[in-house]
């Protein structure tokens, strides 16, 4: 930039009435570094200040604190379980602002919320070491089961019965009659805390993983442990199969669904990949991008779409076959932590350190 006398020699315009200097009137040249120069479109407000689109179509914002966990049931499409760390879980109504029924009686994080195969009961297990069994359709509370004290990471229905098993930060797996608040069977066995596990679909085995790195199957009429695979590194979540050595991933695996329509697997992980793969084959089908780790995944119904809930707290919908990305649904502002499909295959519903629940339209994608 150049700074010229206001007065003095030089023709200061020409024929046309156009205003020029010449070299005699520049005083001084100071030079200005182009960053200091406000952008072009400067007054407009920065990304930041715009707010991002909600996709959703529905938010339930019943809890205070963050949310951990997510639940639909299996009979009722609009009927949602929620829980978090605000110690409370909820049942809620999709698109029902007025519906939803506080669970009380936990003293600490929600962890895990299911319901029963045919949709009649719900069970809430927490930190502080309690699962209470509610009626679905009224909320109120039916049973307590507690195990050693120790806090309990997941819990699962038996798929033909009411039947409950749950892992615990004590190394051990407990199973009740919910009906009776009787405790059937201890399964002990893991050195560390049991992270995952679930019922094979038929209900005659069991499937443990541990942060001890290790899976095991066990009979749940005896409690003995009838197979155990080692050095299975980073195990947060289970589907019903082990998938053996399937290694591609490069950080902690978070999360795994069996699609009921092919001999498909998909893992997400924090290395910031979503992998299909072929179990019979053990090889990779596809590999999926994403900007940040990735928390939680749900097949959706027997599609070949699969979502998945992110760090960066987006929802990404998936076509298995093709690897690509085909829809992104935006609204939360936190990681997203668990999703959960209704029993039609309308609504998916995602839980996010966000505080909220929102629920996404994928009909679509049936």
């Amino acid at each position: 930039m150049s700074i010229h006398s206001g007065h003095g020699g030089g023709d200061y315009s020409d024929e046309e009435g156009e205003v020029f200097i010449d070299e005699d009137d520049v005083i001084q040249e100071i030079p200005i570094d182009e960053e200091d120069l406000p952008d072009q479109d400067e007054g407009l407000g920065s990304d930041d200040d715009i707010e991002e689109a909600d996709d959703s179509v529905y938010v339930f914002k019943g809890h205070s604190d963050e949310l951990y966990t997510v639940a639909c049931n299996p009979t009722d499409a609009s009927l949602v379980a929620t829980g978090g760390k605000d110690d409370r879980g909820f049942l809620w109504k999709i698109g029902a602002a007025d519906a939803s029924l506080e669970l009380q009686g936990h003293q600490d994080t929600v962890s895990t919320v299911a319901f029963s195969f045919d949709g009649q009961l719900l069970a809430t297990g927490g930190f502080d070491g309690l699962i209470h069994v509610w009626d679905a359709s009224s909320g109120s509370l039916k049973r307590t089961l507690e195990g050693s004290g120790d806090g309990f990471e997941w819990l699962r229905w038996h798929p033909k019965g009411h039947l409950i098993i749950a892992g615990s930060e004590d190394t051990n797996v407990y199973m009740w009659n919910a009906d009776k608040s009787i405790c059937l069977n201890t399964f002990s066995g893991h050195a560390s805390s049991v992270t995952c596990g679930d019922f094979t679909p038929d209900g005659k085995l069991i499937c443990t993983g541990s942060d001890d790195a290790s899976l095991r199957i066990w009979n749940p009429k005896t409690g003995e442990s009838v197979h155990i695979v080692r050095g299975c590194n980073y195990l947060d979540s289970l589907g019903y199969v082990v998938i053996g050595s399937l290694i591609a991933h490069s950080n902690s695996v978070e999360c795994i669904g069996l699609t009921p329509s092919s001999p498909w697997a998909a893992t997400g992980s924090m290395d910031q990949k979503l992998i299909i793969w072929d179990l019979q084959r053990s090889s990779v089908r596809c590999a999926c991008d994403h900007e940040e780790g990735v928390t939680c995944l749900a097949w959706l119904g027997a599609s070949r779409f699969v979502a998945t809930g992110c760090v960066d707290g987006k929802v990404r919908v998936w076509d298995s076959l093709s690897g690509n990305c085909v829809r992104i649904f935006s609204g939360h502002t936190d990681t997203v932590q668990s999703l959960a499909l209704s029993t039609d295959g309308n609504s998916l519903v995602s839980v996010s350190d966000d505080g909220t629940a929102r629920v996404f339209v994928v009909s679509e994608f049936r």
